[in-house]
């Protein structure tokens, strides 16, 4: 597979940076926008001239139900209003695989549709699950897309130590959208998107 010798070698790095964002302590964090239900915070990316954003929040449905709707899969393209296609390039283990996916424009088409292909692996994490992506070398591209690139990003869901049938989501998302965009309409894109997404989430599993 193009730029990806080891899937397991590969999968672990990336389980493992996740977690140490995951440990960053709490004043390393900003708040970038908050709403009743969902924090979304951003700190200086390690990785790229941008912000890593870390978003929380909690979602009334099992662990299992959550993850399953945010993993590669027809479940994803019903509900989230930002993806428009979705295909598995390349399948490993069950949880492990390479896909492709494509984004609707944002801010009145200030960001135009962009084109991802990201290496997409789910492990058991202390209570619950951890689904974590990048962005990976693909030499196939479409012309009516500019290829953005995912670094090291996940969700960790775990079930809240007092009601099992609620889980806490947190995620980890630092987006190069790349193209010619200010990184400030980037910055107030992926708040507000962050704040959707959970909402978007929340009224699937409702209604499954």
């Amino acid at each position: 597979m193009e730029g990806l010798p080891n899937a397991a070698a590969f999968a672990t790095r990336l389980k493992n940076i996740l977690i140490q964002y995951h440990s960053i302590e709490d004043d390393k964090w900003r708040v970038a926008k908050k709403t009743k239900d969902v924090t979304i915070w951003r700190k200086p990316s390690e990785e790229f001239n941008g912000y890593l954003f870390k978003a929380q929040g909690v979602i009334d449905d099992s662990v299992n139900s959550v993850i399953d709707h945010i993993r590669p899969g027809p479940c994803r393209l019903d509900w989230d209003s930002l993806m428009t296609s979705m295909d598995i390039l390349e399948h490993f283990e069950e949880n492990c695989c390479v896909m492709r996916y494509t984004t609707a424009g944002q801010l009145w088409n200030i960001i135009s549709p962009r084109e991802f292909v990201d290496f997409s692996y789910t492990v058991g994490y202390e209570e619950g699950l951890l689904s974590c992506g990048l962005s990976v070398d693909w030499n196939e591209k479409r012309p009516e897309f500019i290829r953005g690139y995912n670094h090291p990003c996940g969700w960790f869901c775990v079930p809240l130590k007092d009601s099992p049938y609620q889980s806490l989501l947190t995620g980890y998302i630092q987006t190069d959208l790349r193209g010619m965009i200010p990184q400030s309409a980037v910055d107030t894109a992926m708040a507000s998107t962050l704040i959707n997404f959970y909402g978007d989430l929340q009224k699937a599993l409702q209604k499954a």
